[in-house]
């Protein structure tokens, strides 16, 4: 069983936590773009509430610990390793109640580069323990709107760990994906999961549009989250999403697994 304490020391070491390489520039564009409600800061979140710079800024300094000061406009942005720790924790426990009833459940990544590893062995784990984890409209196109305009993907699964991924890139189910934040993957798939009367997931567990996509859609809704994706957070804070985790979330894939660690011990779902 990995420590807390260990696990704190490995957070900061590996810069999960901490100072972390997403710079208060980056963070604060974010919060700007957020305010202003542009659809590339949502990802799939429609906000209840109005939330301008400031008060991102305040969520963000609760929820991760990053400068309160708005004067702050600079540097590193910092990620409290006991607010990680904390939201581990209640992301452990809402493994451990949907593996308790053997519910279905649907992953999925947009980093698939840095975390596919993280989920899918989230998704054995819950396998094991009789949960279904739902695969959904495979090979479908998902039409997403990028800087270089309007791209097509493909909805593929790797390891049960759902990615999108540019056709022709590679055979499917490879480990090679698209990073992406669009929340259209998840409402493809859980379209997909819906039609015929098929079965829906009780819990989406992932990132980016994964998340807010389905949360906004009402199906419960955990993940992990960097400083510049307000989003989570705003969601977490509504009601939409029950657990974020804040973490940099584009470090080394290897850097993840004493996470992973933890968190299927803390769940009491070790294989």
């Amino acid at each position: 069983m990995l420590s807390t304490g260990a696990l704190r020391a490995h957070l900061l070491a590996a810069r999960l936590a901490g100072p972390v390489a997403t710079s208060r520039e980056e963070s604060l564009r974010s919060y700007r773009l957020f305010a202003a409600r542009d659809p590339r800061v949502l990802i799939g979140l429609d906000p209840e509430w109005t939330w301008q710079q400031r008060d991102l800024i305040e969520l963000m300094a609760d929820k991760c610990g990053v400068s309160a000061d708005p004067k702050c406009v600079s540097g590193h942005d910092v990620i409290d390793p006991e607010r990680t720790l904390a939201a581990l924790d209640a992301f452990a426990d809402r493994l451990a109640a949907v593996a308790r009833r053997a519910a279905p459940v649907l992953i999925g990544t947009g980093h698939p580069h840095r975390l596919l590893g993280f989920y899918a062995a989230l998704a054995d784990a819950l396998s094991a323990a009789g949960c279904v984890v739902l695969t959904p409209s495979q090979g479908h196109c998902v039409d997403i709107t990028t800087r270089f305009g309007l791209r097509t993907y493909h909805l593929d699964y790797v390891r049960r760990v759902a990615l999108v991924r540019e056709p022709g890139t590679s055979r499917p189910g490879c480990a090679t994906g698209a990073h992406t934040h669009s929340p259209l993957p998840v409402r493809i798939a859980l379209a997909g999961a819906a039609e015929a009367g098929g079965t829906l997931p009780e819990l989406v567990i992932g990132d980016h549009g994964w998340v807010c996509g389905a949360g906004q859609l009402g199906f419960e809704a955990i993940g992990l989250a960097d400083t510049d994706d307000p989003a989570l957070f705003v969601g977490e804070a509504e009601g939409r999403v029950s657990v974020v985790v804040p973490l940099d979330d584009a470090v080394r894939s290897d850097y993840y697994r004493p996470l992973t660690r933890y968190v299927l011990n803390r769940a009491c779902l070790s294989q």
